[in-house]
């Protein structure tokens, strides 16, 4: 396993070192209080505009996906003080499926991977045994630089179609009801909650996440494709398997409802 989720122990001895992000509203980051050190960057501010999130039939651009404007994106990291030399921790109050989106965008806006890392657990788990504070940090801004790489996880509809019907596997991370209705030929259904654990508020045990993830054939030997409706469960998932040392993980963030447009074939339950 990589050092992609850290745990609070890990976080607790590198406060210091590292540049943590609370991506929840900033009523809760200001009014319940936070982790000692962590600026606020509110999932709101960071999420794809409308357009942006309907543009992923570009014609034979590459594919932007569910992301903001990279220039706002680099205004938002830059005034939070992030530079890219930094390693940067997330965390919110969600068992980490926000927080996790925001370190997939830092990722597909350059980010070196090895730098980025989710909190495992989230805020309430953290408040039950450490101390949080109520007081702002000082933030000293910088010029985040924004360099998109050639190759990312990210993928188009062209490329999810060319993988059906071949060793890949196609993983739909939405909920049973919506997998039911329609879903690309040939997925297996994985709901991001079955990796995390109510109780500590963080991922499953190990091996108890590799059980689950064999029953359905998600093999570190196949390529493996997400796709959901919602960039932050695809996020979620793709950091635990990036986690678990999955090499060949990507992502589509167009919709069903694109994915119908394009008359594209669906299969039903």
């Amino acid at each position: 396993m990589s050092d992609t989720v850290v745990s609070a122990a890990w976080l607790a001895d590198h406060l210091d070192e590292v540049r943590l992000i609370d991506v929840r509203d900033a009523w809760e980051f200001d009014g319940i209080g936070h982790l000692p050190g962590a600026v606020n960057v509110p999932f709101d501010s960071f999420r794809a505009t409308e357009h942006a999130a309907e543009s992923d039939d570009t014609g034979g651009e590459p594919s932007r996906g569910m992301l903001p404007d990279p220039d706002a994106f680099a205004d938002l990291m830059g005034d939070a003080g992030v530079s890219r030399e930094d390693h940067v921790v997330a965390y919110d109050d969600t068992h980490g499926v926000f927080a996790a989106r925001l370190l997939v965008t830092l990722e597909l806006f350059g980010h070196p991977p090895e730098k980025l890392h989710l909190l495992d657990g989230d805020f309430s788990a953290w408040q039950l045994e450490r101390e949080t504070t109520s007081e702002s940090p000082d933030i000293e801004p910088t010029t985040y630089e924004v360099a998109v790489p050639e190759e990312t996880p990210l993928v188009g509809l062209d490329e999810v179609e060319a993988a059906i019907d071949t060793e890949a596997l196609i993983v739909d991370t939405r909920e049973a009801w919506e997998y039911e209705e329609g879903h690309i030929p040939g997925a297996v259904r994985l709901d991001w909650q079955e990796l995390v654990d109510e109780e500590s508020r963080g991922l499953k045990p190990s091996d108890e996440i590799e059980r689950l993830l064999d029953e359905r054939g998600i093999t570190r030997d196949r390529r493996v494709v997400l796709y959901c409706n919602t960039a932050r469960r695809i996020s979620h998932t793709y950091t635990v398997l990036r986690h678990l040392g999955y090499e060949d993980v990507a992502f589509y963030e167009g919709s069903l409802t694109e994915w119908e447009r394009a008359d594209m074939p669906l299969e039903t339950v």
